[in-house]
């Protein structure tokens, strides 16, 4: 039997945990490893200075790990101390929340853990919503409203695919983002990553004792380069998969690089 297993950034009782199982729980046997709290943000950050506790919790009729740490603290503690076997299959998500850009790939909690997976050699899956309230993006997700049945469908589509066949030579992971109003008809790209999601702003404001502190802010960047993922999920609401690696090399002649030294 395949063997796959779940994570998120969002926390073990997120709603879209619960439709990531729903998405393949029917490709094999299941293992949920998730954050115990919303780690949203976090990219790839491992925890090295604390130990990790592990609980069980009961999500929703199954059972899940909930570590004490990041997206990549439990994919580790899954792959290395509670599967029995390695598995076939990496699934991150649901994110609530588009993971689009190269501004998410370094920072997302959903990618790190499906980079940390990708690095062992195991096919991944990164799976994200779009949400139209940016608020919504750091909300409690155990009671989110959201209709997964497109996103359900989707990726069992594609995971029971990469499963089979496994991810094309050169590509370690599937970014997918699905838009907020996805049907089963919605057009799918296979895009790149944009430049920028982000237009970074940091707002100051000054404590009840006068003292200054900062909250990092900004606007979202709606519309991109035709082939971007921005431009497919923010402009055109289209269903997005951007094949990424682990290898981040620039493709240049080195010899330009020389030139510097």
């Amino acid at each position: 039997m395949k063997k796959i297993l779940i994570t998120n950034d969002d926390g073990v009782y997120s709603a879209g945990l619960k439709a990531a199982y729903e998405s393949v729980r029917d490709l094999g046997e299941v293992t949920v490893v998730a954050p115990s709290t919303q780690k949203s943000g976090v990219g790839r950050g491992i925890s090295i200075f604390e130990p990790l506790r592990v609980s069980h919790a009961n999500v929703d009729g199954f059972m899940a790990y909930a570590v004490a740490g990041t997206p990549t603290d439990s994919v580790i503690i899954g792959l290395f101390s509670i599967m029995k076997e390695r598995p076939d299959l990496v699934l991150s998500g649901f994110n609530v929340g588009e993971n689009i850009s190269t501004d998410t790939v370094s920072t997302s909690g959903t990618i790190g853990a499906a980079l940390e997976a990708a690095s062992y050699g195991i096919p991944a899956i990164a799976a994200s919503i779009q949400v139209i309230d940016e608020g919504d993006k750091f909300d409690d997700h155990r009671t989110y409203s959201y209709d997964f049945e497109v996103g359900i469908k989707f990726v069992n589509r594609i995971a029971r695919n990469v499963i089979n066949k496994g991810l094309p030579e050169g590509v370690d992971l599937l970014n997918i983002n699905i838009p907020r109003h996805a049907t089963m008809d919605t057009e799918i790209e296979i895009t790149r990553l944009a430049r920028k999601i982000f237009l970074t702003g940091v707002e100051k404001r000054l404590d009840p004792r006068g003292r200054p502190y900062y909250w990092i802010n900004g606007d979202l960047v709606r519309d991109a380069e035709e082939g971007t993922d921005v431009k497919a999920v923010m402009k055109k609401g289209h269903i997005s998969i951007t094949p990424l690696s682990l290898d981040s090399t620039a493709r240049i002649d080195f010899g330009e690089i020389r030139g510097l030294l």
